[in-house]
């Protein structure tokens, strides 16, 4: 499992996170996509903002591993703003390449790109 150096642990002062530490012992978790209720609590609307920030700012529009990014919080942004990049795809691998599709991502978390904001 590849871990990704320098990507933000979990979203400050919240238990949200953002990263595994060991690959899990029973089974890799699948990315599955979650459906986004507008009724969400706002700080739920803030991980996955802050998540997204971060993602743009380590990989940009590059193709990346899954490795250690957390299957939850992925699975979030999965099939919008994070697509599957190989073809077929293994939901359940820590090798499977992402790739962010910049243009929902920006219609969806405008305040991710913003280059003034600070998520850390």
């Amino acid at each position: 499992m590849l871990k990704h150096r320098g990507f933000p642990g979990r979203l400050p002062g919240t238990d949200f996170q953002f990263v595994i530490r060991r690959p899990n012992p029973k089974g890799v978790t699948p990315l599955t996509k979650r459906e986004r209720y507008r009724d969400r609590r706002s700080v739920d609307r803030k991980a996955d903002t802050a998540f997204m920030a971060a993602l743009w700012a380590h990989f940009g529009d590059e193709p990346f591993e899954r490795g250690n990014l957390d299957a939850g919080r992925l699975s979030w942004l999965f099939g919008r703003e994070v697509l599957p990049y190989d073809d077929p795809f293994d939901p359940e691998s820590y090798e499977s390449l992402l790739v962010i599709n910049e243009a929902v991502a920006r219609a969806s978390f405008p305040e991710a790109f913003d280059e003034n904001e600070d998520w850390a």
